[in-house]
């Protein structure tokens, strides 16, 4: 299994002070941002765009981690490549040339994640895991912060693990979602090894604590 990994969300940050969330994940020696993007479509929610990108990141040396909640994706791999991000997760569920925009992100030089949402089958990505550095499943329907955990999604990152061993591929499966200490090391003795925590790291009041017991 991979090194495990934390990426805080920072939709669960202070919107207000969006700089300042960023240097409380850098403080706690972190290394990934989760950026959850979301078009008011494709999920029930609006969020950031490629300028909040353009102007967090001169400030910052974490790994901008972003994942595309869009109807459309494909029409803003550029956008948010010029903007800074470092990996960029597009879904399975809508309708658009899937394995063609998984190339345009690696041929921009990034590294590319595929996500399906809690009631989309593993077999619905299977075709696409060797295109990949990332699965992303969702551990709650995306939109909002601050969900109950699915627990039916742990046996899909079991069949993502095993078909990640029997195939020989190295892609990290991330989970986003309800994850707090209990949920994230449940997700990781399922075969997840990147945990998103929005609310529970943000609201944590030792973070260096918090991060020793969902890493452990």
């Amino acid at each position: 299994m991979l090194p495990p990994l934390l990426a805080p969300s920072l939709l669960a940050g202070d919107h207000g002070a969006l700089r300042s969330s960023l240097a409380i994940v850098e403080q706690a020696g972190l290394a990934w941002i989760h950026l959850d993007i979301m078009d008011g479509h494709f999920v029930p929610n609006l969020s950031f765009g490629p300028q909040t990108l353009t102007a967090l990141r001169p400030d910052s040396r974490l790994f901008f981690d972003t994942h595309l909640m869009l109807s459309e994706p494909h029409r803003y791999i550029e956008p948010f490549a010029k903007a800074g991000a470092e990996n960029i997760t597009i879904h399975i569920e809508p309708d658009y040339p899937h394995l063609a925009t998984l190339h345009h992100i690696k041929s921009l030089g990034l590294q590319a994640g595929i996500a399906l949402n809690p009631d989309t089958p593993a077999d619905s990505i299977r075709h696409l895991l060797g295109e990949v550095d990332l699965v992303l499943a969702m551990t709650v329907f995306p939109g909002f912060g601050g969900q109950s955990f699915i627990t039916s999604v742990l046996e899909k990152i079991q069949i993502l693990a095993r078909w990640r061993a029997e195939l020989g591929l190295s892609f990290r499966i991330e989970v986003d979602g309800g994850i707090n200490i209990e949920t994230g090391l449940a997700c990781r003795r399922a075969g997840a090894d990147t945990l998103v925590a929005g609310t529970s790291f943000f609201k944590a009041a030792d973070k260096a604590q918090f991060l020793r017991d969902i890493l452990a």
